[in-house]
């Protein structure tokens, strides 16, 4: 699209649509945002754009909006298959978002990052390690703040770093110079409907590289190393289990890179602070990445001594009555919640819920029934989680192995879970918020449930 000329109609006025309104309007572009909110819950936002002349639709997003519309941008929370996305694909009506515009004029090196589990701890570690190896660094995306908001700022000699989702994903027609798959696992299938489908959305941030580029998947993870046939580009990967040709391995108790033929152990693994041997993975992802990016050994260890994870990830908020109490609330897949379990050898009581994303669960039943003491259920996916449960309990049982659990108490909201569990935690016990469903039966996203979390465990 000629960025002077048509109209850009945006849907959903979130964190993203906003960046989105400013950066077309600050081009000249006639801007309609259309959301399905009224204006009094709008209002914030809207006033944030009060100085840009913006033209809004909302309750709805009639198909008069594509009236002389040259390009179409869903918000990430915006699902493809509206009658307004699906005719404006027929109608040749060019799809973009935030993701795309950003990647398509950055004039700096982007690394982009994306995976079922992992994304954020990564992009967090890769920005730091190239800021301690000397660059002017930028980090953001599906991550704090939209990067195509310090587009005008970027030079060419900068770094961007940039975690990708695979709702952003399925629009890009760019790909990031440095490309990194972390893995991909189930997730999202409520909006992507299936798993292929959820593949093929995570492939397009290698599926327009060249043989220039560079690309960084995970080894161990069958559906990320099967990305290698995407793409051109230079191939490297991350394992925990074998040496790789070229990225980052682990090797006994040292992390190992690997370029040129030539390696180099970069720290041991008790140098990392972060609990977890999944958090050994994407500390090696993150060295392979930041390599590609031209981070200096002595900036990626500095980076890893430093680092101590991220917000709502396995993050600690106190200790009461011998009880330590984590906070996991960016884990809104079973998945990370095994992961999170791994991470602890005390007795755990686990608080789970949300909504359900039409994940399995059988995995993180049996784990739960075999490792936690007590489970809290909160949020919409409570049936669903204790059915799985009891299901799994019962095989349990008749395998001669009960496990640990003792109790499964619902709660119904996040607050009850936590009142209930500072009443039956144990000294010694590890209280997890790790849920496994997203946040939006209650919050507006994980990082409100979180810090909800947290003010009311420090007002116990």
């Amino acid at each position: 699209m000629n960025q002077t000329a048509g109209t850009a109609v945006i849907l959903g006025l979130a964190r993203q649509g906003k960046a989105l309104a400013r950066f077309y309007a600050e081009r000249g572009v006639r801007v309609i945002v259309s959301d399905s909110r009224s204006a009094e819950i709008l209002q914030p936002a809207m006033a944030d754009l009060a100085d840009l002349g913006l033209e809004y639709v909302l309750g709805g997003h009639p198909l008069r909006l594509l009236d002389g519309c040259a390009v179409l941008c869903p918000s990430g929370g915006v699902p493809l298959d509206l009658p307004i996305v699906q005719e404006a694909i027929s109608r040749g009506i060019r799809l973009s978002n935030d993701a795309q515009e950003f990647l398509a004029l950055c004039p700096a090196p982007t690394v982009g990052i994306t995976g079922s589990a992992g994304k954020t701890t990564t992009t967090t570690l890769v920005g730091k390690m190239l800021d301690a190896s000397g660059f002017v660094t930028w980090v953001g995306g599906n991550i704090g703040n939209p990067l195509i908001t310090d587009l005008a700022e970027i030079v060419p000699t900068d770094r961007v770093v940039m975690e990708l989702s695979s709702f952003q994903l399925e629009l890009v027609t760019t790909s990031p110079h440095i490309a990194g798959v972390l893995n991909i696992t189930p997730n999202h299938l409520d909006r992507h409907g299936t798993m292929d489908a959820y593949i093929a959305a995570k492939r397009h941030i290698v599926a327009h590289q060249t043989g220039t580029d560079v690309v960084v998947l995970g080894y161990d993870e069958p559906n990320a190393r099967a990305l290698a046939a995407a793409t051109p580009a230079e191939l490297r990967y991350f394992s925990g289990r074998t040496d790789v040709a070229a990225g980052a391995f682990l090797r006994g108790a040292r992390l190992m890179l690997r370029r040129d033929g030539d390696e180099v152990a970069v720290v041991e693994r008790g140098d990392v602070r972060l609990r977890g041997f999944h958090n050994v993975m994407n500390v090696l992802a993150a060295i392979a990445l930041a390599d590609s990016a031209g981070a200096t050994l002595e900036g990626m260890r500095g980076a890893i001594a430093a680092f101590t994870g991220v917000p709502h990830r396995l993050e600690p908020v106190r200790q009461l009555r011998g009880t330590l109490w984590i906070n996991d609330s960016i884990a809104t897949a079973p998945e990370r919640v095994l992961a999170a379990l791994d991470s602890f050898d005390e007795p755990l009581v686990l608080l789970a819920g949300g909504r359900d994303k039409d994940l399995p669960w059988e995995r993180l039943a049996a784990r739960v029934v075999e490792r936690v003491r007590l489970l809290v259920l909160f949020g919409e996916a409570a049936p669903l989680i204790e059915e799985h449960v009891a299901t799994a309990r019962r095989v349990a049982r008749c395998s001669g192995e009960p496990g640990n659990l003792e109790c499964v108490v619902r709660a119904g909201t996040l607050q009850s879970a936590v009142e209930i569990a500072a009443k039956r935690a144990l000294p010694g016990d590890v209280v997890l918020l790790s849920p496994g469903g997203t946040s939006f039966d209650a919050f507006s996203d994980f990082a409100e449930r979180g810090m909800r979390f947290c003010e009311w465990v420090n007002q116990l």
